[in-house]
């Protein structure tokens, strides 16, 4: 039996912190879907990040590090965030906060997931943020997937003839850009 060669390592951040989250579902289900040779983890620790504060980003805390070094580790990053009132979620405007000191997103190939295609300006604050942190959107892996309101979990994602197919699509292309 032959290995399977790992050729592009995924970093999936979901912006939401809600358990039963559709952003969170749409990465995990993007961890299902990607093709052999291509790797997506999910960063399990977004809640852990205290809030961003200068005064103490020189003693930087674990958690941070923890996120540090996996930006550093992955060949991409794929991040999904819900919209509130006309924003990103906090959690991951803080997580991005954290990193904006330091050279993680320089050049990163980064994919935004959109779960709710009527969300567009969460969608523009998150690619203006992660731009400015001189990241490198990928434009044909960056993609509005319809998952809200039609009650889809993973699995439901994953089977879906549309979705899984689109969504698929985005992991090859980012995958080819790192």
């Amino acid at each position: 039996m032959n290995p399977i060669i790992v050729t592009s390592r995924i970093l999936a951040i979901s912006g939401s912190l809600r358990a039963a989250s559709t952003n969170t579902a749409l990465l995990r289900a993007a961890a299902r879907l990607a093709p052999a040779g291509i790797e997506i983890t999910l960063f399990e620790g977004l809640g852990l990040l205290p809030l961003f504060n200068p005064d103490i980003e020189a003693t930087e805390p674990p958690p941070v590090t923890s996120l540090r070094q996996q930006i550093k580790a992955s060949d991409g990053l794929i991040i999904a965030s819900p919209e509130y009132a006309h924003g990103v979620a906090s959690a991951i405007k803080n997580a991005l906060d954290w990193m904006v000191s330091g050279e993680e997103f320089v050049n990163k190939p980064v994919a935004l997931l959109n779960a709710s295609p009527r969300a567009t300006h969460a969608y523009a604050a998150l690619k203006e943020t992660v731009t400015v942190m001189s990241a490198r959107i990928v434009e044909e892996a960056s993609i509005a997937v319809p998952v809200l309101g039609r009650n889809l979990d993973t699995t439901g994602i994953v089977t879906h003839p549309e979705i899984s197919v689109a969504l698929r699509a985005a992991i090859v292309a980012l995958a080819q850009a790192t």
